[in-house]
C-alpha cells in the first residue's frame, strides 16, 4: 500500500548480513548492518531530524511556520530539508565548505537555504576540525538570534536520540532474530549510539555497546585529539560533554584510520554490494575487529549511515 507521505517511510530500512566480508576474513561471528542509506534523504539522520521536529511541534516549542536552522555536515541538514519542506518549515542548514559539496547541492534542491561557513586558516578541504565546526556553530546561533528561529539542536535535543530508541533499536532486534549481542557506532552528537543502546538493552539489558571514533580524534574516550583533519566526516570532533552519553556506559571504545575506513567502505561496495560513506566503512572495520577479539562468535549490529553517493568529490572513489 502506498505511504500518504515521505515521512511515513523514514526508517523500517532493510537489514542484510555481511557473511561475505566475515567469511573472507576468517572471523567466527556475524555482522546486521542496518542500510539506513536508503532513507529518503539517504542517511540515518532522516530519523532523527523527523525526531526532533515532532517533538518540537508535540511540545510547542517549534511554532506554525517558524523558520528552522542546525549546524550539519550535510545528512542532519538533508533530513530537515525534507521534513520540514513537507511540514511548512522553511530550513536554514548551515554547514562548513570543508564537507563534500554533494551534500550542499541536495539540501538546496530539497528546498533549504544554504549557509556555507569558510574553514579556518590551515583546514583542509574534506576534513572539517573542531574549529572548523565551532566556527558552524557560532554562524547558526548567529542567525537563529537574526530571525528569532527554531534550533534544532542535534546535540541536545531528545528527539535524536529518542526516534533511535523507539525506532532504531527494536528495529535492529527484529532484524537479527533477537540475537544481537553487541552494537557498534561512529559517534558525532551520539544520538545513534546513545539511543540505539538505550533500547536495545531495554529489550536484553545484556547488549554490549562500543563507541566508534576517528583515530587521533577519539575526544569521547578521553584522548587527547591530534588528528583533527581526517576524512570521516561527521565525527571526531566533540566540542563538549555529549548529552546523549551521559546515561549510556559504553563497554569500549574502539578508533579507525581514515585509511581503513575508506578501505572497508570500498570493500563493502566490492564484497557487499553496499554503496556507503566513510563512517559506514568505519562501523564496519570496528565490527570486524571486534569479530577479531573481545566479540569473537557474537553477532554485531551496526547502522550503514549513509550513501557512497555524497563521497564522489572524496577521494573516497577516486
Amino acid at each position: 500500500m502506498a505511504a500518504p507521505s515521505l515521512l511515513d517511510v523514514i526508517g523500517n530500512t532493510p537489514a542484510v548480513w555481511l557473511d561475505r566480508m566475515v567469511r573472507a576474513r576468517g572471523l567466527e561471528g556475524r555482522i546486521l548492518a542496518k542500510l539506513d542509506y536508503m532513507n529518503p534523504g539517504f542517511s540515518k539522520k532522516d530519523r532523527a531530524a523527523k525526531g526532533i521536529i515532532e517533538a518540537a511541534e508535540a511540545d510547542g516549542s517549534l511554532r506554525p511556520g517558524q523558520t528552522v536552522v542546525e549546524l550539519t555536515s550535510g545528512n542532519m541538514g538533508t533530513g530537515l530539508a525534507i521534513v520540514c519542506g513537507l511540514k511548512g518549515y522553511p530550513f536554514v542548514a548551515v554547514m562548513s565548505r570543508g564537507n563534500s559539496v554533494e551534500r550542499a547541492r541536495m539540501m538546496q534542491a530539497l528546498g533549504a537555504e544554504v549557509v556555507l561557513v569558510d574553514q579556518l586558516p590551515g583546514s583542509r578541504p574534506g576534513q572539517v576540525s573542531g574549529g572548523d565546526l565551532a566556527e558552524v556553530d557560532r554562524v547558526a546561533q548567529q542567525i537563529v538570534a537574526e530571525r528569532s528561529a527554531f534550533r534544532a539542536d542535534q546535540f541536545h535535543h531528545a528527539g535524536n536520540a529518542q526516534s533511535h530508541a523507539d525506532t532504531t533499536a527494536p528495529e535492529l532486534w527484529a532484524d537479527s532474530g533477537q540475537t544481537l549481542t553487541a552494537f557498534a557506532d561512529f559517534a558525532g552528537s551520539g544520538g545513534t549510539f546513545g539511543g540505539t543502546l538505550r533500547g536495545l538493552r531495554a529489550l536484553n539489558p545484556d547488549i554490549r555497546g562500543y563507541v566508534v571514533e576517528p583515530a587521533g580524534a577519539a575526544a569521547i574516550a578521553g584522548q587527547t585529539v591530534t588528528n583533527p583533519d581526517h576524512p570521516i566526516q561527521g565525527g571526531g570532533y566533540v566540542m563538549e560533554d555529549l548529552e546523549f552519553l551521559r546515561d549510556i556506559k559504553p563497554d569500549g571504545h574502539l578508533q579507525v584510520d581514515g585509511n581503513t575506513a575508506r578501505e572497508t567502505a570500498q570493500a563493502l561496495a566490492r564484497e557487499e554490494g553496499i554503496f556507503a560513506g566513510f563512517s559506514s566503512g568505519a562501523n564496519v572495520a570496528a565490527a570486524l575487529d571486534l569479530l577479531a577479539g573481545p566479540e569473537k562468535g557474537g553477532t554485531i549490529g551496526v547502522v550503514i549511515c549513509d550513501s557512497g553517493l555524497k563521497y564522489l568529490s572524496t577521494d573516497l572513489w577516486s
